[in-house]
């Protein structure tokens, strides 16, 4: 296998970004990925991935060829990946891949979603086809009843807090608030984010991630070409992915999600490290309680200890493993294809240095995006490169 760096990350503004088409909110990311890297011109890239639900917009069908043509690099191949929250996720693992192959030299990577300029009844049920539609939907059960299960349980098991939730809540938007890119730029207070309404107990709106319109994308190339192309490129040192049961009701515990267990291990073997190793990380942060169960999962901490990692701050700036810089999906805002690589965005700037909330040092790096309830889920480690 070739070693394999990415160069350069885009990202439009999240948000209700109703009026802009598909193509538009990928023109934004791309443009702003092609703009940062030099001597590399639409031409050149070999294939794209995709990551995308495809539910928003008039385009249903054939959303990758919609993609290529927006930012006008016909005739490649093109493939559009579906694997829920985790579809862009799994567009830079496929993406990874091909040129840790010799299959290509430079490619893209990335995941568009438009969520807002269809009805609400139209975007829960798309939204909610990301679990189990024969049972779970059938009795009424939403992703916030999943979650609020989830919850529940770990409350019950390790005696997690209401107050620990709310600190993950707390903690993103802080981090959201001067970050232009995200849908709410407001940070809020401990009081505020207890006392939200109640969505499904022990969740209340501010434990919810919004259904948010955006596009992000990055370019690949292989390690030992990347200084022709910008003088800081991320080298991807670890790629691992896992799956699990659709339905909650035939896992072995509501406390762990066994794919990203298993997608840590094999992203850590393949980079020969532990998360001790890790500065900085994205975590899949879709409702509160999925970033707490993140943090054991990944092995940031031992099981039951995510309510105490976030009550200490030690995945605050300043604490073991800064995690959500950016905001998280919490209040950055969750485009649902666009998730996976919009995390790299994240850091690929904090690698580099750059990011608007930084952490002194960082030199390693992880991506944690989840598939529905943990169905599937991609772990992605970086390094920055010397």
């Amino acid at each position: 296998m070739r070693k394999v760096a990415i160069v350069a990350a885009g990202e439009s503004k999240f948000g209700d970004r109703v009026g802009k088409e598909y193509e538009e909110l990928i023109s934004e990311a791309y443009l702003e990925a092609m703009s940062s890297v030099n001597n590399i011109e639409p031409k050149d890239i070999q294939e794209a991935f995709w990551g995308s639900l495809a539910f928003g917009g008039s385009q249903l069908g054939n959303m990758s060829a919609l993609l290529v043509d927006g930012i006008n690099i016909m005739g490649i191949p093109t493939s559009r990946i579906e694997n829920a929250c985790a579809s862009s996720g799994y567009a830079l693992r496929y993406a990874f891949f091909s040129i840790a192959a010799g299959i290509n030299d430079i490619v893209i990577a990335g995941g568009a979603e438009k969520m807002q300029d269809i009805s609400r009844a139209t975007r829960l049920y798309w939204f909610g086809v990301g679990g189990d539609i024969k049972w779970e939907r059938l009795s009424g059960m939403t992703f916030p009843g999943n979650y609020a299960l989830m919850a529940s349980r770990h409350m019950h098991e390790f005696g997690t807090k209401k107050e620990d939730l709310a600190q993950v809540a707390v903690k993103n938007h802080k981090f959201a608030s001067n970050n232009p890119k995200a849908q709410f730029q407001k940070a809020i207070t401990l009081e505020q984010a207890m006392k939200a309404p109640m969505v499904a107990y022990p969740l209340n709106i501010f434990d919810c991630c919004p259904l948010t319109d955006g596009a992000s994308c990055v370019i690949l190339c292989p390690a030992e070409d990347a200084k022709k192309y910008t003088d800081t490129p991320i080298e991807i040192i670890g790629a691992g992915a896992g799956s699990d049961h659709l339905a909650l009701y035939q896992r072995e515990s509501l406390t762990r999600i066994e794919g990203a267990v298993k997608a840590s291990k094999m992203a850590f073997d393949m980079a020969k490290m532990t998360p001790n190793d890790i500065n900085v990380a994205e975590v899949h942060d879709c409702f509160t309680i999925a970033e707490i169960l993140a943090y054991e999962d990944v092995g940031f901490c031992k099981k039951g200890e995510g309510g105490k990692f976030i009550s200490e701050g030690l995945s605050d700036i300043g604490g073991k493993v800064p995690i959500n810089s950016g905001g998280g999906l919490k209040a950055k805002g969750h485009p649902i294809g666009a998730t996976g690589t919009a995390q790299v965005y994240e850091i690929f700037h904090q690698l580099r240095g750059e990011h608007i909330n930084q952490v002194d040092g960082a030199e390693t790096a992880l991506t944690h995006n989840v598939g529905g309830t943990g169905s599937s889920c991609t772990v992605h480690i970086f390094k920055r490169m010397r």
